[in-house]
């Protein structure tokens, strides 16, 4: 079956699943394989379930006219993803960086959802399986398409970026993240800076921070660009007012007090603002969107909880995100600041230099207590307390109850921190 027939098919029954344990009634179930699992094999099950439709790459499975054969399936659903975005009218909007994709991805389409019927990458959805997945959602009323692509290796923004072929792109900042798989800084700067390379071929439009010396050495090569600035003149100028805890900032003569907490998330919102600016939706319903949105699932999240105001920051970590972190709370007018801080994954042979490095940083902010959890921290040389797992520390915190204060649980996914809450 070609893929223009597929897409016809796809018009009719507009669902896709890849899971049989969440199928959707009417979809049409794409029998992905994994390391551990065969999709193959669950295809009569999703057309028991309700699938209309499974589409499989091993003949076998091919038992009737509900089950189409491809070649493959996971480049098949890849295809039907750029097939349907050329189908569609939508404007494309494709954002990647090392930290802050998936909050400044939230606060955009807050933003042009305000004027504009607007669909947005859900959750963290942002490899080849999650970017396709998200593309066949654009609907014929849709006007704009917000795209997060995730990388952790060389030329993965670039396939991702001629998957989507967007319009628009934005690059929130360059980290020390997933330095195992782009193998240096330096890598981790070309890796994402792909997504700038594919606009700029294609002669589309890069939106940038202009008070980014990395973005702001390319400048002269991109062609169509809008940023945003509190130092060039050239660019959308947005102020910012303080961060204690939450950022404040002022647009022309428009102030905005949004319920996001660190300086890092100035420039996330300034990217959704200069987006707003750029489609014309109206400031007042830019402070609209930025004030009502309030972050969640273990990402810069502040709550109380048994007398302890908390900076829940456990979604992720990296040497850049860590020492930001570790940096708001320093700046914070608060008392008793405790610091939790949980290992960073995937740093390959710079993990112990970076780990010593955030270590000491930590210990030199004068906080009235720092934890280090995690096999990593637990090698470095510090007089902190440390523990090589959650476990220990969990037997710690039952023996020790932490002083009520201000606390920061910051660490990588692996490290689950948000199960401290359940100790407090």
């Amino acid at each position: 079956m070609t893929i223009a027939r597929l897409h016809e098919v796809f018009l009719d029954s507009p669902l896709v699943s890849t899971d049989t344990r969440k199928i959707q009634k009417k979809s049409i179930f794409f029998a992905l394989k994994g390391a551990n699992f065969n999709g193959n094999s669950f295809a009569s099950e999703a057309l028991t379930k309700g699938a209309v439709y499974a589409v499989v790459d091993e003949p076998e499975f091919a038992i009737n006219d509900q089950i189409i054969l491809v070649d493959d399936v996971l480049s098949t659903l890849q295809e039907l993803a750029t097939f349907h975005r050329n189908h569609c009218t939508a404007k494309v909007i494709a954002l990647t960086g090392s930290n802050g994709k998936t909050t400044t991805k939230e606060l955009i389409h807050a933003v042009l959802s305000k004027t504009y019927k607007t669909i947005a990458t859900k959750g963290n959805l942002n490899n080849h399986i999650g970017v396709p997945l998200t593309l066949l959602s654009i609907e014929p009323e849709t006007e704009i398409a917000v795209i997060e692509m995730g990388a952790n290796h060389q030329k993965e923004i670039d396939f991702l970026s001629n998957l989507a072929q967007p319009d628009f792109g934005y690059i929130t900042n360059f980290g020390k993240a997933h330095i195992e798989g782009f193998g240096s800084e330096e890598g981790v700067i070309k890796g994402k800076s792909e997504l700038y390379d594919y606009l700029t071929s294609h002669q589309k439009s890069v939106f940038l921070n202009a008070d980014d010396p990395i973005q702001l050495e390319k400048l002269a090569t991109y062609i169509s660009k809008y940023g945003f600035s509190q130092e060039h003149q050239q660019f959308y100028k947005v102020e910012f007012l303080g961060a204690n805890p939450f950022v404040q900032l002022r647009v022309q003569d428009t102030t905005i007090q949004t319920q996001l907490i660190g300086t890092y998330n100035f420039t996330n919102c300034c990217a959704a603002i200069v987006m707003g600016k750029y489609f014309n939706v109206p400031l007042e319903q830019v402070k609209e969107a930025l004030e009502g949105y309030k972050p969640e699932n273990n990402r810069s999240q502040l709550m109380t909880k048994k007398g302890q105001q908390i900076i829940l920051d456990a979604y992720n970590a990296n040497p850049t995100s860590m020492k930001a972190a570790l940096e708001n709370l320093h700046a914070m007018n608060a008392p008793n600041k405790i610091a939790l801080l949980g290992d960073m994954f995937e740093l390959g042979a710079t993990a112990a230099i970076e780990h010593q490095q955030i270590a000491e940083l930590a210990a030199s902010m004068n906080f009235k207590l720092v934890l280090l959890v995690g096999n990593n921290f637990y090698k470095t040389a510090t007089d902190l307390p440390k523990f090589p797992s959650f476990e220990q520390l969990a037997d710690y915190l039952k023996k020790h109850p932490l002083e009520k204060g201000n606390l920061l649980i910051k660490g990588s996914r692996g490290m689950a921190l948000e199960r401290v809450l359940d100790l407090l």
